[in-house]
């Protein structure tokens, strides 16, 4: 599809590059911490002897710091749990539902390369009834008009009420009615960039995962059929 070409590496070269992923983003804290021990150990050994020691430059992981650790561990443990369910493990999309609409919450990250991607998405209304802008709640319900959380495998693309949609099978208990719901990725014009500037917020959807017009085109050529998308509130 595109430049996004399907690819497939090992299952044990991704898993080594994703943990890598997870570590990185705390990776920079933690090289600080060793330098300024090694900078205090050396003084002690030799102070007359030391030149001015120059920091060394901050490590700066390849996936920028839009996912936190603890939500990048929960979405790489789902894709290990359901196996074979997953198709193609190159990249993995998340819904980072702890954030507000007006932020870009929808993250494609690839996990050979590194690189990441976010992107506006809309929660339902069933799960934000005050139009706050942040997901008070989940539902699995049907009629809930809520998100559902957990993982979801991308399936086929459909021509919908909204246009052309993709489908989500949901694989944990606590998204299982995803298809009967029809829990999809659509555009939808209250997911576009404009109602964050005029409203502080996005327009809320009936549980399904809306993105802005003019990006849903990306949005399925990154996603593709067979990818797994992870939705939590950490």
């Amino acid at each position: 599809m595109g430049k996004f070409a399907e690819t497939a590496p090992t299952r044990r070269g991704l898993l080594k590059t994703a943990g890598a992923l997870a570590g990185a983003m705390v990776l920079p804290d933690a090289v600080s911490a060793a330098m300024r021990a090694s900078e205090s150990q050396a003084q002690k050994l030799a102070p007359s002897a030391l030149a001015p020691v120059r920091p060394a430059p901050r490590v700066v992981p390849t996936s920028p710091r839009v996912v936190r650790p603890e939500l990048m561990r929960q979405a790489l443990a789902a894709m290990e749990r359901h196996g074979n369910a997953i198709k193609l493990r190159d990249r993995i999309v998340i819904a980072d539902f702890a954030a507000s609409s007006s932020e870009r919450r929808f993250h494609f990250i690839d996990l050979v390369s590194g690189d990441s991607v976010s992107k506006l998405v809309s929660h339902g209304s069933g799960s934000d009834p005050g139009h706050t802008g942040f997901l008070q709640r989940f539902s699995n319900l049907n009629g809930s008009n809520a998100s559902c959380e957990g993982a979801f495998l991308a399936d086929n693309y459909y021509v919908g009420k909204h246009g052309k949609s993709q489908r989500l099978i949901g694989l944990d208990p606590t998204n299982n009615n995803a298809l009967s719901r029809a829990i999809v990725v659509h555009g939808a014009w209250y997911a576009n960039a404009d109602m964050v500037r005029s409203r502080g917020r996005l327009g809320r959807s009936q549980g399904c995962f809306a993105v802005g017009e003019s990006e849903l085109a990306e949005v399925f050529e990154r996603l593709g059929q067979g990818r797994m998308i992870y939705a939590a509130k950490v």
